[in-house]
């Protein structure tokens, strides 16, 4: 069995969006039950050195679906500043994001493997090709939001599990 690149891209980031929709929606529960402030769980930090609740969530977006566009576009910076960001604008872009990847097909995913593109941050540009760029920087930084996500929602006391978190997997003997 061979990996795709859509397998390793795609794939993954649709599994723990689906995650992410799952721990979100109980979030959302809980809040409805008068049990959980959505407006001061968005602007929750972890600690005062990082950023909120808000830019987890933007920041698993635009390392998925802004991941794929960015590939595309050749060239990958960081999210955009969104101001004014409420739990349910939050929701919307994980379904964007969701809708966005589910779009796509595993032909022409693929197909960007190779393609070179460049990370621009703060004047600086690091040179990557599409897998490289996914496997060492968007993966990693992908999960890394989602899982902050999930532990601050488990934090404010939202009866999450690992398998919410896990979302569907992909089971079975073959791949997509």
């Amino acid at each position: 069995m061979n990996l795709s690149f859509y397998d390793l891209s795609v794939g993954s980031y649709l599994q723990v969006l689906g995650g992410a929709v799952k721990t979100m929606n109980k979030g959302q529960t809980l809040a409805d039950e008068g049990q959980l402030d959505l407006d001061a769980l968005v602007r929750m930090k972890l600690r005062d050195d990082m950023l909120p609740f808000s830019f987890q969530i933007i920041s698993a977006w635009h390392h998925s679906l802004g991941c794929i566009k960015g590939i595309k576009a050749g060239l990958f910076e960081p999210p955009p500043r969104m101001q004014d960001m409420t739990y349910e604008k939050l929701k919307a872009l994980v379904s964007e994001a969701i809708e966005g990847l589910e779009a796509e097909t595993p032909e022409s995913i693929n197909a960007l493997a190779d393609k070179p593109m460049v990370f621009r941050a703060g004047g600086r540009e690091v040179p990557f090709n599409a897998v490289n760029f996914v496997c060492s920087f968007s993966l990693p930084n992908f999960y890394f939001h989602a899982t902050t996500a999930y532990d601050m929602l488990r934090m404010q006391g939202v009866p999450l599990n690992k398998m919410d978190y896990l979302g569907r997997l992909r089971t079975g003997v073959q791949s997509s």
